[in-house]
């Protein structure tokens, strides 16, 4: 991978750019933090060719919710549920707002 592509994928919500101490940093927390949401399965960390976890953007920011979560004093585990029903909600909300605007697209035009 040359550096225009690198350069190119920061951007990337996906791609895997932070290391768990970087990560940690940023959300003001502690690598076993990651290391318990990871476990609890809310986020799965991509693992560079010598085996280090990586993080992207868009885990770092169901990262802060649970971290949220937790400093409001809900258990990592219940966190990690209510942000995985957050999630899901939200995507059945716009599913459902999609719908909504297709089947106003087909409806016939109604006469005044």
């Amino acid at each position: 991978m040359t550096a225009a592509d690198s350069y190119g994928r920061l951007d990337d919500d996906d791609y895997p750019a932070y290391t768990m101490g970087r990560a940690a940093e940023m959300l003001g927390t502690t690598q076993g933090f990651l290391r318990a949401i990871g476990e609890a399965r809310l986020i799965t960390p991509l693992r560079s060719e010598g085996g280090h976890r990586r993080y992207s953007r868009y885990q770092l920011r169901i990262a802060a919710r649970a971290r949220e979560l937790v400093d409001q004093g809900t258990s990592i585990e219940s966190a990690c549920r209510i942000v995985v029903l957050e999630d899901q909600l939200e995507e059945a909300q716009r599913i459902n707002a999609e719908y909504r605007r297709a089947a106003e697209a087909a409806k016939p035009p109604t006469e005044d």
